[in-house]
């Protein structure tokens, strides 16, 4: 497992991930809970691998979205969002 860096969002072990039509299911188990995510979140989320920044996170996605601007508030925001639900320390 990689040690994150500090403001490195890593995601948690143990969550089983499935794609589905219209997103993605996320399970955890330590919590009994199902999560539904559209796309752009679970790239958010398999992207919290412990060696990126937010903003880091935030460019790639640009790239991938082939976005004009990077998207660093909404991401910020995702990553707030997962670490709040558990899903990345």
């Amino acid at each position: 497992m990689i040690t994150p860096m500090p403001n490195q969002a890593s995601r948690v072990d143990d969550i089983d991930v499935a794609e589905v039509a219209d997103g993605f299911v996320v399970y955890d188990p330590a919590r009994d809970r199902v999560h539904f995510f559209n796309h752009t979140a679970a790239v958010v989320l398999e992207l919290c691998d412990g060696t990126k920044s937010d903003a880091e996170i935030a460019n790639l996605v640009q790239r991938c979205y082939e976005l004009s601007d990077s998207p660093q508030a909404e991401v910020a925001e995702c990553i707030a969002q997962l670490r709040e639900e558990g899903l990345v320390a």
